[in-house]
């Protein structure tokens, strides 16, 4: 059974930063597409940035130049770092592999 479970979430002032983790488990992720996702109250589901088995990455253009995503095979994770995070970033951010699994995802919430 493939389990991905996201970690790191929580409040944080404007400006600040947070580590999203997401550790996958029942099967290797270096064979597949990683993504992290993000829905805000009343709003879609929309890309935060996507991974190729290569590590070619695409950002979604709200968060380019300030979020950045990792992962490391070894350890079957995926990282989301966010840096200068502002309200509109406020939303529940969820891990995908492929286009099938999805983890329970976390909330960011950022607010002064």
């Amino acid at each position: 059974q493939v389990q991905l479970v996201e970690s790191g979430g929580g409040l944080v002032q404007p400006g600040g930063s947070l580590r999203l983790s997401c550790v996958v488990s029942g099967l290797s992720i270096n064979m597949y597409v990683m993504g992290w996702y993000r829905q805000a109250p009343g709003k879609q589901r929309e890309l935060v940035v996507s991974s190729t088995a290569g590590g070619r990455l695409e950002y979604g253009d709200s968060v380019r130049g300030r979020f950045t995503m990792s992962r490391d095979n070894a350890k079957n994770t995926v990282y989301l770092q966010m840096d200068s995070l502002n309200p509109e970033d406020t939303a529940v951010y969820y891990c995908r592999l492929s286009s099938i699994h999805w983890g329970q995802g976390t909330q960011v919430t950022v607010s002064s």
